[in-house]
């Protein structure tokens, strides 16, 4: 293979690992304001309901789809900027060496987790499809719709893995400890 190869695989790498933390990145800030959304929602029916006696039929569905997809497409951009809960007790006390193959370890089993969520999601939401499942309540949501966060959500997850196990050999993990790890 030939310099000029490597360069052009090096470059459509990059722009692939770029391309797939702006995504994470957009679908993080999507999940806070979801977030935002949902609290606002919650707000809204807590008042209706106890100070202008008037309870919504809207709110709490709407206010627990949003939180669920908010929290499934949420979870590349946590694992983007490392954000995870991690027990790094005995992974500080390794060398960048030993933190590398520690990661690696993890990212392959968050690899592999969301290979078998992608999998059974993807069952499930079509079954949902198939058999017209619908939510119990006035809105009659079709399940579908709150299951598709989940193949969705760990998609996202896996290709953020992926990613940072891609970036693993030239960037050792940080040391634990600065951001309240244990």
């Amino acid at each position: 293979m030939c310099e000029s190869d490597r360069t052009g695989e090096r470059f459509a790498q990059f722009h692939m690992l770029k391309t797939i933390d702006r995504l994470n990145d957009a679908f993080g800030w999507l999940a806070a304001a979801a977030f935002v959304a949902v609290g606002a929602m919650i707000t809204y029916e807590v008042v209706m309901r106890y100070v202008f006696l008037a309870p919504t039929v809207w709110a709490e569905e709407l206010s627990r789809f949003l939180q669920i997809w908010a929290t499934y497409i949420a979870a590349a951009y946590v694992l983007r900027h490392r954000q995870l809960i991690a027990i790094t007790l005995l992974v500080n006390k390794l060398g960048p060496q030993g933190r590398r193959v520690a990661d690696a370890f993890a990212l392959i089993w968050i690899l592999l987790f969301c290979a078998v969520a992608v999998f059974y999601g993807l069952e499930i939401m079509l079954d949902s499809i198939r058999q017209g499942r619908a939510s119990a309540t006035m809105l009659g949501v079709p399940k579908w719709m709150t299951e598709a966060a989940i193949p969705f959500g760990f998609t996202l997850l896996g290709l953020q893995a992926l990613a940072e196990l891609i970036r693993l050999p030239q960037n050792p993990p940080p040391l634990g400890g600065d951001r309240g790890e244990f």
